[in-house]
């Protein structure tokens, strides 16, 4: 318990509450912005933390992370245009409650939801993380070489419409990764006498230049008007009306039940690698909609439907966050940043960060509650000025996301050939966006491959050359398990529905 205090007060401090609240405003307008994501936001930053302090960096990036994955309903209640892919399921009814008049009810449903998913899905992680990085430090190289697999299998298994463009992607993030000095001989491999390649292709220009440059070329492709957000269809031109309904505690308490149970499979779906908001979020809604006692009105203006989905985007956090402090597996793309900035700061994630920094651990789970609590506070005090976001151009957004990405990729190490990388990184994740191929294979596959080589290698060397260790390690089977069901997952999925098509 003394460690916890200890923490809390360091967190207390004024400056680290400053940035929270920076990253909160700046992920609020990141999320509220269809294409701006949260991941985005955090691999344009990331580079800037590190002028900061541990404390201070994570906080602005954890308060943007947070913010934007709320901000992202904003758009879809107002405007029926997600702000977020995990803000999908929030159109659903957040736009029907809009069309009815009751605007202001639903941005505070997402609000207060949002902020109770987030919350329970924290404490979640402050209770099982450390039982679970108990277990996890127990790994070899046989079970992180698995695990390692399984995490880029999963990120293949729902990349989009295409098992073998998902496939394609992360193989070739596997390539990548291996440019640089051999992590074991430390021979040099594909680096074509270029020094700056010695030490690899480094992941945050890669990261920034895919999610960055890639979705600013691919904005400006498509752009068909100078406001930045293009009205759906079925939105009116009107200007909106907030309506005089609003929240009250008679509403939370009658979904609470409910909120809770969604809450936990939100952190549960978080808690697996690759599976995001988006995912959670229709999964939340269908389950809810299949126990409700009003299951007519979803789709048409529910409180409930609203709710459950808002609950589903903030919940997956805590449990993305809890896989990748504990086992140094990312749960989805944002974390995966996370992952190369924690080892910018020298830290590892996985188990041993559990003994090694153990304070910074825990000042990542105060970071996540104080973010909500800030999130509840300026999501109901702004709930009017909101509306504003739909008056921004895209020119403005379009030129300081491209300066952001310049300076943020110069400044990991002031070298020119990271600006050179990022660029080279946005053009191909512009084309793959315009060829409908997911770029997170490719991250993930980046990221995991030296984890992948490196202990399969280690692996080998401890059992000789021989490859029995898949075959007699427990937990390297279920792993092998659930990387055949993720593959033919998809598959059956596919078979099924062109049966249906032919019936």
């Amino acid at each position: 318990m003394g460690i916890w205090l200890h923490v809390l007060q360091s967190l207390l401090n004024p400056g680290v509450l400053l940035y929270l609240l920076f990253g909160v405003v700046i992920g609020s307008f990141l999320g509220g912005l269809p294409g701006l994501t949260a991941t985005m936001g955090i691999a344009i930053l990331t580079p800037i933390t590190f002028w900061f302090s541990p404390e201070k960096g994570f906080a602005m990036l954890i308060g943007v992370w947070n913010s934007a994955i709320w901000a992202g309903g904003l758009t879809a209640i107002l405007v029926n245009t997600p702000g977020t892919p995990a803000s999908i399921a929030t159109t659903f009814d957040g736009f029907a409650l809009t069309k009815l008049g009751k605007a202001k009810l639903a941005l505070q449903i997402n609000t207060v939801f949002s902020v109770f998913g987030g919350l329970f899905s924290t404490l979640i992680l402050i209770v099982a993380a450390f039982p679970l990085a108990k277990l996890a430090i127990k790994f070899g190289p046989a079970e992180y070489f698995m695990l390692g697999l399984f995490g880029l299998t999963m990120m293949i298994s729902v990349s989009g419409n295409s098992l073998t463009k998902g496939a394609l992607m992360g193989f070739a993030g596997l390539l990548v990764s291996t440019i640089g000095l051999d992590p074991i001989l430390a021979a040099k491999r594909f680096t074509f006498g270029i020094t700056d390649l010695l030490m690899g292709v480094s992941f945050i220009p890669v990261m920034i230049g895919m999610f960055g440059v890639g979705e600013v070329l691919y904005q400006i492709s498509v752009s068909k008007s100078d406001d930045f957000i293009e009205r759906d269809e079925n939105a009116s031109d009107k200007p909106i009306d907030l309506g005089k309904d609003h929240l009250t505690l008679k509403m939370i308490w009658e979904m609470g039940p409910l909120a809770f149970l969604m809450a936990a499979v939100a952190t549960v779906v978080g808690a697996i690698p690759a599976a995001g908001g988006d995912i959670a979020s229709i999964i939340c809604w269908g389950q809810a909609k299949r126990l409700s006692r009003h299951p007519e009105k979803y789709g048409k203006g529910s409180e409930e439907g609203l709710a459950t989905s808002c609950i589903a985007n903030n919940g997956v956090l805590g449990g993305a966050l809890t896989t990748m402090l504990t086992l140094g597996i990312p749960g989805d793309a944002a974390t995966a940043i996370m992952i190369g900035s924690l080892m910018m700061y020298g830290m590892q994630p996985g188990p041993r960060m559990f003994v090694e920094n153990k304070e910074f651990v825990i000042t990542i789970m105060l970071l996540m509650i104080f973010a909500n609590i800030i999130i509840l506070l300026y999501g109901l005090l702004t709930t009017k000025a909101s509306i504003k976001l739909l008056s921004v151009k895209k020119q403005f957004i379009w030129v300081t996301v491209l300066i952001l990405c310049i300076v943020g990729s110069f400044a990991l190490n002031n070298s020119m050939f990271d600006v050179v990388v990022m660029l080279i990184a946005g053009f191909l994740g512009f084309f793959m966006k315009r060829m409908d191929y997911a770029p997170g294979p490719f991250i993930l596959g980046l990221l995991l491959g030296k984890i992948i080589e490196s202990n399969l290698r280690r692996a080998l060397s401890l059992t000789q050359g021989s490859y029995s260790f898949l075959l007699t390690h427990p937990i390297v089977i279920v792993l092998e398990v659930l990387i055949i069901l993720a593959l033919i997952g998809p598959l059956v999925k596919k078979l099924r529905n062109g049966r249906k098509a032919v019936a």
